[in-house]
C-alpha cells in the first residue's frame, strides 16, 4: 500500500502545530497561553516559556508564611498594574497595607482584598473572578482545599488570560494536584530557596536559590491589636 506525499506533510503541519501540547520527559514545555516574565533571571530559566503562566494555577507552598512570597510574584504585580489591571488578594494573612502597594506602583483602585468567614465562599470568589477576567492577578490563601475545587479553579483559570497563584502550606506538597506548575518555597538569607517539584518538562534537578529586595515580604499590617 502507497501512502501519498501530500498525507505524510499534512500529518507533519498537524503534529508542527501540537507541538506545544506534546513533549518529551527529557525537554522542557511551552505553554499555548501567554506568559508573565517572573523579574528574576535565575527563575524564568527554570520556567517553561520563560515566565509564570496565564491561564493556569500555579501554586505555592511555603514553609511558613511571610517568608518572600509576594516578593516573589511583585515583579508580575507590578506589570500588570502597570497595563491597567486589577489584583484580586482572597484570605489574605493580613490586611493589606495599601500605602506599601502604592509604593510599588499599584494603586488602591487596582486591589480587590476579599475576606471572607467560609473557605467555601473564598473558593467561589476566586472562581468568579477567574471566570469573568475582571482581574490581571488573582492570589489565594488556602490552608486546605479539595483536588476538586482546585481542578475547578484551574479549569476557571483557562477560560480568561489572568495569572493565578494559590498559596498553600508546605504539607500539601505530598498530596496530588491539577496545578501544572507547583513551587516549594523556603527562607533563604536575602532571599528565598525553590524547589520546582512539577512542571511542563524535565524534574529540576536541585533546589535554586533566588535574592530578594531587602524590603518587606507583605505590604500587610496586622489585624491584631
Amino acid at each position: 500500500m502507497s501512502v501519498h506525499p501530500h498525507r505524510l506533510l499534512g500529518t507533519g503541519q498537524v503534529l508542527n502545530q501540537m507541538r506545544q501540547s506534546i513533549w518529551l520527559g527529557n525537554q522542557m514545555a511551552s505553554y499555548q497561553a501567554a506568559t508573565l516574565t517572573s523579574g528574576f533571571i535565575r527563575l524564568d530559566a527554570e520556567l517553561p516559556n520563560a515566565g509564570w503562566p496565564q491561564s493556569a494555577l500555579i501554586e505555592l507552598l511555603i514553609q511558613q508564611a511571610g517568608l518572600g512570597e509576594i516578593q516573589l510574584v511583585k515583579p508580575a504585580l507590578v506589570n500588570l498594574a502597570r497595563r491597567g489591571r486589577r489584583i484580586a488578594l482572597i484570605q489574605p494573612p493580613h490586611l493589606p497595607q495599601i500605602a506599601a502597594f502604592q509604593a510599588w506602583g499599584i494603586s488602591s483602585t487596582q486591589l480587590l482584598w476579599i475576606k471572607s468567614k467560609r473557605a467555601t465562599d473564598a473558593l467561589w470568589a476566586a472562581e468568579q473572578i477567574l471566570r469573568n477576567g475582571s482581574c490581571g492577578a488573582v492570589l489565594l490563601w488556602q490552608t486546605q482545599v479539595h483536588a476538586n475545587a482546585l481542578r475547578r479553579l484551574h479549569l476557571a483559570a483557562q477560560e480568561t488570560a489572568t495569572a493565578f497563584w494559590v498559596i498553600r502550606p508546605l504539607a500539601n506538597a505530598q498530596h496530588a494536584s491539577p496545578s501544572p506548575l507547583r513551587l516549594v518555597l523556603r527562607p533563604a538569607a536575602g532571599g528565598i530557596e525553590i524547589d520546582l517539584i512539577k512542571r511542563r518538562g524535565p524534574p529540576c534537578s536541585a533546589p535554586f536559590y533566588v535574592a530578594l529586595p531587602a524590603m518587606p515580604t507583605m505590604p500587610a499590617t496586622s489585624t491584631s491589636h
